[in-house]
């Protein structure tokens, strides 16, 4: 049930004392760190371990809630900023691990089994390539090392299986009862998508639309996962306000353009999931900036600014602004999108921000409202 510890930097030190510091000065100064990202202390989320104070190394065993691969070096470098003004300005070693705890934000639903968090990617409208986020999100946290599962759930556009790779292909059975999802990239994936043919139009009404989600969740079989992302229909309708009340959802992200009529109709998604007592996690703004390639001349061809004012007016985090890239889209029509494709570029950076901020959050979100749901280890003993 448990994952592998990820451990990145040496182990603790384990000589003598340092001279005028103790192992209670030092603990007090860590728990009182704010982690960056989350905005909660280390001594609030209990994320201090084991601290030691030997032959002049400063070394501390930090477990944060949301994925940290790739992150030891910011988190390293505020961690020691932070010490410094404290007075401890020697040698540091941090072994940084992440330890997820699931959370349920509508509080009527009932948890799912074996899945600690469900993040519902949604937006007021469609044509904000909210599918595209979602999938190059879904990536992000699994190559941050999160066990992590899609459900396509906008079942009259289905994205997802093309865009994870995995157009043509069928799920399994065992027990004729459940579905086996399939899988890429190390995500897991399910979609209406899988069960029909390419173009064959969904002609159903939404308690329909809505009875065939409830079943393809409940009756895949997810196995653990840490994150299960779904690509919520576009709109605020009814079909929407159920899935937000039925889906045991964990927090949601909003996806918007910079387009004013775009911004209009996120606005209208953040409130139906600030109605459903579901914790918004933050604002992506997508389709943010154009660079062109050629010259490198920076455009924003929808406006400038418009996610970052609603996320001040709601007082939500924007979690990034995504480039309007054509890259990104030619690598989403052919299965592999930026987070995979192209995982050092800018693009797939962005991504990985995104995510890595949006987990931050919902772990902030656990800290502060759950606590009740069994916690999940991630760790790597490489």
């Amino acid at each position: 049930m448990y994952p592998e510890t990820i451990r990145y930097n040496p182990p603790f030190a384990t000589e003598d004392s340092m001279t005028g510091t103790t192992e209670t000065d030092l603990r007090a100064a860590l728990e009182s760190f704010v982690e960056p990202l989350s905005g909660v202390s280390l001594g609030a989320s209990g994320a201090v371990g084991a601290v030691s104070v030997a032959g002049g190394t400063l070394s501390v065993e930090v477990t944060l809630g949301f994925p940290v691969r790739g992150y030891e070096p910011e988190f390293e470098s505020a961690l020691r900023e932070h010490l410094a003004r404290h007075g401890f300005d020697g040698p540091l070693a941090v072994r940084l691990g992440a330890r997820i705890p699931a959370f349920v934000g509508n509080r009527g639903a009932q948890p799912l089994p074996g899945i600690s968090n469900v993040i519902a990617v949604a937006s007021g409208k469609g044509g904000v390539g909210k599918s595209t986020v979602a999938a190059n999100f879904a990536l992000a946290l699994a190559r941050q090392g999160a066990r992590v599962g899609v459900l396509d759930a906008d079942i009259y556009g289905p994205s997802q299986p093309r865009m994870m790779g995995l157009s043509g292909q069928r799920p399994t059975t065992r027990d004729g009862k459940s579905f086996e999802p399939l899988s890429n990239y190390g995500v897991k994936v399910m979609s209406i998508g899988f069960l029909i043919d390419d173009e064959q139009p969904m002609v159903w009404r939404g308690p329909m639309v809505t009875q065939a989600l409830v079943q393809l969740l409940g009756e895949t079989r997810w196995g653990e996962l840490d994150y299960l992302v779904v690509d919520m229909p576009p709109g605020t309708g009814d079909i929407q306000l159920t899935l937000a009340q039925r889906v045991p959802l964990s927090g949601a992200v909003v996806v918007t353009t910079p387009q004013e009529i775009a911004l209009l109709d996120a606005r209208k998604g953040l409130m139906m999931f600030r109605k459903v007592e579901v914790p918004v996690l933050g604002i992506v703004e997508n389709m943010s900036v154009h660079v062109c390639p050629a010259c490198g001349h920076a455009s924003h061809v929808f406006g400038a600014g418009g996610g970052r004012g609603m996320a001040e007016r709601y007082g939500v985090p924007l979690l990034g602004e995504l480039p309007l890239d054509l890259r990104i889209r030619e690598q989403a029509d052919a299965g592999s999108p930026t987070v995979v494709a192209d995982p050092g570029s800018a693009a797939a950076q962005a991504y990985m921000s995104v995510a890595r901020r949006a987990a931050a959050q919902l772990a902030a979100a656990a800290v502060r409202g759950a606590g009740t749901f069994p916690k999940i280890s991630i760790e790597d003993n490489e």
